[in-house]
């Protein structure tokens, strides 16, 4: 197990937030809380993608391969897909990281 010190603000916010006194139960709920957060915004941001382009990544970025998206090269287009392929990326990630908390 990993010593540290922990100033009293931190442990005091992290206790509140969640409920729970012992510090290494607290910090486990809050890193598991702070994970899904972020999986629930990179899925968010995927289905924003998905709306705006009615089709997933996998298609798009397949059409993108085929030179079927318009304006490929557009600031705003090419922009969308760097973006949405690190949702992707972070999607997949996030996952990942639940999966090995218990």
């Amino acid at each position: 197990m990993v010593e540290t010190t922990v100033s009293k603000p931190l442990y005091k916010i992290l206790t509140e937030l969640t409920g729970e006194e012992r510090f290494d139960v607290a910090l486990h709920l809050a890193t598991k809380d702070l994970v899904q957060l972020k999986l629930r915004e990179a899925e968010q941001q995927i289905k924003s993608f998905e709306e705006r382009y009615g089709m997933t990544f996998e298609k798009f970025q397949q059409d993108w391969e085929n030179d079927q998206i318009a304006d490929k090269y557009s600031y705003e287009v090419e922009k969308d897909f760097w973006e949405w392929e690190a949702a992707q990326t972070d999607c997949a990630r996030l996952r990942e990281m639940l999966e090995k908390l218990p």
